[in-house]
């Protein structure tokens, strides 16, 4: 050893502390002695309702009865209403347009999706004309549209209809157009044709894209539901909403606001679900 290693050699090991050398290498006794601390975290379904619960907690504080009711007097507004079953009648109505009106949108918006995608000429045709309809206001039409259909039930379904077509038509219509070229190519040397490719590689493919338009759409129904019912219209969770504002019943007011948003979510999970059947080939990231 040379006299520079033994001057800095006992001056490496304690500066390295007791039990552990200057050099690298595996853990000393007194290392594997220490107690490894362990990472604990709330499980994931606890950390997901922690949020709605402290926000539930600030608004029975924060609620006044008057410019904003407590969940409680919501709750016993949902219950009065429920047990005359004045509830259940206005969102039978409210479903009953809804399905209407999501029926003939989604059909429109993948027909011309279909025809627009699939073919240069039918794009030429619909392709700039849905554009142009689809920067137009749908609750902007609202007064045009009664004028057309009067006052009834047929404005309500018609404006659904109308604002749930784009969404659907858009996102289908980019799927297609996305289908990757090589799976087409890759179907053509199996020896499919043209309406073979067509629903074996391209509608299959367009699918997720299908998907997301049609959550769009569901929800897109609602908000205009939640207008359409508050002109003109004797029944649904719009008109009771608006008849609770003549008398400042905050309660039944964040009741339908509450039953819509319940709505959507459902409409969510319902869509979740036709992903997990429809989609079962499709492995993507999940999150981590």
């Amino acid at each position: 050893m040379t006299t520079l290693d033994t001057t800095l050699g006992p001056a490496l090991v304690d500066a390295a502390g007791p039990g552990r050398d200057h050099t690298t290498g595996p853990p000393t006794p007194i290392d594997a002695a220490r107690p490894v601390r362990a990472r604990w975290r709330l499980p994931r379904p606890v950390r997901r309702i922690g949020g709605p619960v402290l926000l539930l907690a600030a608004w029975q504080l924060l609620g006044d009865g008057r410019t904003l009711a407590p969940p409680s007097a919501v709750v016993a507004a949902g219950w009065e209403l429920a047990a005359t079953g004045e509830l259940g009648t206005h969102l039978l109505a409210s479903l009953g347009r809804v399905a209407q009106g999501l029926a003939l949108g989604v059909t429109a918006g993948v027909v011309f999706a279909v025809l627009a995608g699939l073919f240069r000429t039918g794009e030429d045709l619909v392709d700039s004309s849905l554009q142009i309809l689809r920067a137009l206001p749908t609750l902007g039409l609202l007064p045009l549209v009664i004028i057309w259909f009067g006052v009834g039930e047929v404005p309500k379904v018609a404006l659904v209809a109308y604002g749930t077509m784009f969404p659907v038509y858009v996102n289908t219509y980019a799927a297609i157009r996305g289908v990757d070229n090589k799976h087409v190519e890759a179907g053509r040397t199996f020896g499919l044709g043209r309406l073979g490719l067509i629903r074996h590689v391209i509608l299959p493919g367009a699918v997720p894209g299908f998907l997301v338009g049609l959550r769009f759409a569901l929800t897109t129904s609602w908000l205009i539901m939640i207008i359409a019912e508050q002109l003109n219209a004797t029944s649904g969770i719009g008109y009771l909403m608006n008849q609770a504002q003549s008398w400042y019943r905050t309660d039944i007011i964040v009741l339908g606001l509450l039953i819509y948003g319940a709505l959507g979510l459902l409409a969510d999970v319902f869509v979740r679900f036709l992903e997990r059947r429809l989609l079962a080939w499709r492995h993507g990231f999940e999150g981590s």
